[in-house]
This record gives structure tokens, C-alpha cells and sequence, in this order.
């Protein structure tokens, strides 16, 4: 038998087809959005173990059945775990079933959440995200606590209003912005402009989601076109997360802004006012501003911009945006907007 993993090329549709056959055989569907796979064949070329990536999470891991408990999980993990070094990625996420997170636990990942027992949010660090909640919980304060998690792919008047709207809610507002490096407009400007413009709000705390909020390991759905049943998966996945970091803040209600374009968003939307009641968590639904009767949408934005309309960029974003889309600062951001086929968020 061979032991060596080899990469799983897109167009080598035969690899492909067995590895889908694998996952198959584990209930498993292999994901649209991964950026690497690989397979262990045996002598007569077949593929007998396979695992992918995406971003710094391991994913679609599956052992055919007459090979399972020789060791062969353990290669494959190996295998990408190396892969992600050597991309530099040293903190690494997967899901899994419940009934496998003891094989992964042994390979050194730890459990952050479970999604109402039908999958296990793992990490390789036995204490990351529970550094990460102490970390939040120092910025509790007196009062009542309520959440917003934005993108703000760029920060528009329709996040300062849904701001306001949730800031005059409560005595603290805990604003976690998005602080993957996956959109148009990078992280760090990103979160400059939304400082910028919730900065008459004296009762907002700011944060970085980390790794564990709506990021690729998580919620991939929210950034990528996916499917409606692998979005609501991951959507109930982020909200277990959520919820244990509300717990440690304290936090008793989530603003969300009304979504009348995005299907994943809606979903996200639908899901949460399902189910965060259920951990004693009020789910705000905020109509969104409009602007001549249609919705104020970041995605909105970036077709005014690829279409180079500025006059109607203005109308929608607050001067330390429009400021900054206008530098040449931007320019980069603005070629790349100029060069995606479709800038709207799915």
C-alpha cells in the first residue's frame, strides 16, 4: 500500500470522482469551497483516504471503511497540517461529527462548540478560544449589553443608522467587525472606517471577530456562493460561537440589519431570530435605511463604484469613506473591484 499523500488537481475529474465517492460513503458532501485536496491511493490507484482545505480549516476528512483504524486519518491530517505551516497558517479549525471528534482529539484539536449535536467546532489550541472570550469579557460594563457583527465591505450610512439604531438600544454596544482578510476592503481600513463612523457613539466597544465569528472556518457560506443547506450548516455552527461569547459578555440582544438581497444573510437572519431566543437572546431585526426608496447595501456601493459612479457613492457612505475610496489609498481596492465579475454579496 502506498503511504505517501499525494494533491488532488481540479481537473483531474477521476481523483474527483473518488474522492466524492469517500466522502459519500461517510454521509460527507465535498465542499465547493476548498483551495486544496489530497488523497492517499493504494496499489491499484485507488484513493482510499482523502482531506481538504480552505482558508486555515481542515476539511472533508474520510477513511474508506476497510481501511479505517490503520493509521490513515492520522497521514492525511499530517499531510495538511504541513500544508498549512507551509502556508503559514499555524492556527488550524475543522468540523466534524460528534461520534469522530475523540479521533481528532487524539490528533491534537481541541472542542470549542457543538451545533445542536450535529457537528463539533474543533481548534488546535487548547485554550484559543477561551483566551479569546477572556479577552472580550474585560470590556464588560454595568448595564445592558447587545451585539452587532458587521462586514461593512465598505462602511456605509446603512451600518452608522443600524449602529445608532442598536447603540440607543442599550447601555453598551459590543460591535464586532468581521476581521478576516477575505472582501474588497481590507481589514484594517475596514475597521478605521467603522471606528470613523460610530465615533459620536459613546457607548460603543469595538472588536476584532477573530477566527471565530462568521470567518472561513466557521461560516464560508457568508463570503462564497454556496448552497442554501451548507449555509444554514454553517449558520447554526457560528451561532453556537456567538452565543457562548454573549454569555461571557453579557450580552441579551443581537442587531441585525434587514436583508432584502442577500439569500445568505436572509437565511443567517431567519435562523438567528429562530434561535437565539432559545439561549435568552432577543434578535433585533432593523429595517435598513433607504436612499430614494431602495435599501443602502455595501454591495450597492461597490457597483456604483465599478460602474464608476461617485456622485452616487457619496450618497451612501459617510465622508471618512467616501474620503478614503476617493485617495489613492484605494486605488488598489478599486481595481480590484473594477476586475471582479460581481460584486454583490450573494
Amino acid at each position: 500500500m502506498a503511504d505517501t499523500v499525494s494533491i488532488v488537481y481540479p481537473d483531474d475529474l477521476r481523483a474527483l470522482a473518488q474522492v466524492d465517492a469517500l466522502l459519500a460513503q461517510e454521509g460527507i458532501r465535498r465542499d465547493k469551497n476548498l483551495d486544496y485536496i489530497c488523497g492517499l491511493y493504494d496499489d491499484d490507484g485507488r484513493i482510499i483516504a482523502t482531506g481538504s482545505c480552505f482558508g486555515s480549516s481542515l476539511r472533508c476528512l474520510a477513511v474508506s471503511r476497510e481501511h479505517q483504524g490503520s493509521g490513515l486519518l492520522n497521514q492525511i491530517v499530517t499531510h495538511l497540517i504541513n500544508v498549512q505551516y507551509a502556508r503559514g497558517n499555524f492556527h488550524l479549525f475543522l468540523c466534524t461529527k460528534p461520534s469522530a471528534a475523540r479521533y481528532f482529539k487524539d490528533l491534537g484539536f481541541y472542542e470549542v462548540v457543538r451545533a445542536e449535536g450535529s457537528s463539533v467546532f474543533m481548534e488546535n489550541r487548547r485554550h484559543g478560544f477561551y483566551d479569546y472570550v477572556c479577552a472580550l469579557a474585560k470590556t464588560c460594563r454595568e448595564g445592558r449589553a447587545a451585539a452587532l457583527v458587521m462586514n461593512a465591505n465598505p462602511f456605509t450610512l446603512g451600518h452608522q443608522y443600524l449602529a445608532e439604531t442598536a447603540a440607543a438600544g442599550c447601555d453598551t454596544l459590543h460591535l464586532f467587525l468581521l476581521s478576516e482578510d477575505v472582501s474588497l476592503v481590507p481589514f484594517s481600513v475596514r475597521k478605521r472606517l467603522a471606528a470613523a463612523g460610530t465615533a459620536h457613539l459613546s457607548n460603543v466597544v469595538l472588536h476584532d471577530s477573530g477566527p471565530y465569528m462568521i470567518s472561513s472556518a466557521t461560516f464560508p457560506s457568508y463570503f462564497l456562493k454556496d448552497d442554501t443547506a451548507a449555509a444554514e450548516s454553517h449558520a447554526r455552527l457560528d451561532l453556537a460561537v456567538f452565543s457562548r461569547i454573549a454569555k461571557a459578555l453579557g450580552i441579551t440582544a443581537r442587531y441585525v440589519g434587514e436583508e432584502p438581497a442577500s439569500q445568505v444573510t436572509a437565511l443567517y437572519n431567519q435562523i438567528m431570530a429562530a434561535q437565539l431566543p432559545k439561549t435568552g437572546i432577543d434578535c433585533v431585526i432593523v429595517p435598513r435605511r433607504e436612499l430614494n426608496g431602495k435599501p443602502i447595501s455595501a454591495s450597492t456601493v461597490r457597483e456604483y463604484l465599478k460602474a464608476g459612479d461617485l456622485a452616487a457613492v457619496r450618497s451612501m457612505v459617510p465622508s471618512a469613506t467616501f474620503d478614503y475610496l476617493t485617495s489613492t489609498e484605494a486605488r488598489p481596492v478599486i481595481d480590484r473591484i473594477h476586475q471582479t465579475k460581481t460584486v454583490a454579496h450573494h
